[in-house]
């Protein structure tokens, strides 16, 4: 296939970035078949393509992970794929030449075009993008940077993230707000008592709702946007914490309604370990404070306050512009399909193992990779150990409020054979 050929089926296909991609490869033949495969993709349906174990056979190819170790908890984080881990090791090595030219005359005039891609993917604009290291950096800019008082009420949830639960602990103590909390019962399919559960905590005095877009622990997806509907009507102010939302399945930040949005980059962008988003909504800019003191007032119109690290790694940060490429290859659709069938494949084939408990649902519209296990009557966390002494399987325990079980996060370079090996340890597990 010449160029011209291989750049029309990109631009068709909505991938162009992958021309970067692969340009920026020696052409070992693995990445050659992954091309391949992509264009032999081309007029195959997400749904289907979702199970072709051959297709996803190439995107295995392009990560470096271990063969000793299943690994299944890409929850925490996930491995980047070698083009991107390549690239953070090229520009480490450039900016060890000479650190502070190459570092801020250099690769810093690569953030304004990384920040126009994230905004892309993100379906906003750019000057409500900012780029730092993790979701919880970005959310806790967000909530020691809202000007509440001495009584204002914030709702938020049982099951989130603790670091966010802690921040708003935290602010409750110094600043003497109100923490009004929601406590679910999960998982759950019904809308209605997903949006109520929030809609009834809300009074008069609730200035703030924080909302966990993919509950981590489970993968429960909540209806953010029908929740932050009835909290604006109400003149209620919406964080949301997509740590494990954004890039993992298809949606835009406007449509979620969001004021304030953050996300973990090294999560499901597969970008480098340590980076992260932080979205503030246009309007909201001016008033929210940064975390980090600036040199300039910390209350102008500029996204880019929220950037204000110090020295900050550049060769992480401009690495992220090759998982966005990689990102772009797959494609959401496919990428999420996937996701989903692979939760399902397990997840359905030990669901009818006596005392075998989910605790995450098979609807697509209430999760996609993660899913939640428990066996009845035994520890979860000897449920872990089992799985990784005798299968070198690697999960994670989960017992958290009223949750309690085993996480199983498997991601694009998860094989089918890798969840039989999963299915036949829980089973193994079950009966012991």
């Amino acid at each position: 296939m010449d160029f011209s050929q291989r750049r029309g089926f990109l631009k068709k296909t909505g991938v162009l970035a992958a021309s970067g991609l692969f340009s920026s490869l020696v052409n070992p033949s693995w990445s050659e078949n992954l091309e391949r495969a992509i264009k032999n993709a081309e007029n195959i349906s997400p749904e289907k393509l979702a199970g072709d174990e051959d297709f996803w056979y190439y995107i295995q190819q392009s990560f470096t992970v271990s063969p000793g170790v299943i690994n299944l908890n890409n929850g925490g984080v996930s491995p980047a794929p070698k083009v991107v881990q390549d690239a953070m090791k090229r520009y480490y090595d450039l900016s060890n030449e000479a650190p502070s030219y190459y570092m801020w005359r250099i690769l810093d005039q690569g953030r304004e075009p990384l920040r126009r891609n994230l905004a892309r993917l993100a379906g906003c604009d750019a000057e409500e993008i900012a780029i730092n290291r993790n979701s919880s950096e970005g959310l806790e800019t967000i909530i020691f940077g809202l000007q509440l008082k001495a009584g204002d009420e914030v709702v938020a949830c049982r099951q989130d993230y603790p670091n966010m639960i802690n921040a708003y602990n935290q602010r409750e103590k110094r600043d003497g707000i109100k923490m009004v909390w929601v406590n679910l019962d999960l998982p759950s399919e019904n809308e209605d008592y997903l949006v109520n559960k929030y809609v009834s905590a809300f009074t008069p005095k609730t200035k703030v709702v924080h909302i966990t877009h993919i509950i981590n622990w489970t993968g429960q997806i909540i209806p953010v946007r029908r929740i932050a509907q009835e909290a604006h009507k109400r003149g209620i102010e919406v964080v949301v914490d997509g740590a494990h939302s954004f890039a993992h399945f298809e949606f835009t930040i406007p449509e979620l309604e969001a004021d304030y949005f953050a996300s973990s980059l090294h999560k499901w962008l597969y970008a480098p370990i340590g980076s992260g988003m932080l979205y503030v909504k246009k309007d909201k800019i001016k008033k929210l404070y940064p975390l980090f003191a600036t040199s300039e007032d910390p209350l102008k119109d500029d996204i880019r306050k929220f950037e204000t690290l110090g020295t900050r790694p550049f060769f992480i940060e401009q690495a992220i512009g090759k998982a966005i490429e990689f990102h772009d290859m797959i494609g959401i659709q496919r990428k999420q399909k996937r996701l989903h069938y692979l939760k399902n494949y397990w997840m359905e084939k030990v669901k009818g193992i006596p005392n075998v408990k989910l605790n995450t649902s098979l609807d697509p519209k209430w999760g996609c990779a993660i899913g939640h296990v428990l066996v009845e009557g035994k520890k979860a966390a000897d449920l872990d150990a089992f799985l990784f002494e005798k299968y070198k399987i690697h999960t994670t325990t989960i017992v958290w409020e009223n949750i309690n079980g085993v996480r199983v996060t498997p991601n694009v370079y998860t094989t089918t054979k890798n969840l039989d090996v999963l299915v036949e340890a829980i089973t193994a597990f079950a009966k012991k």
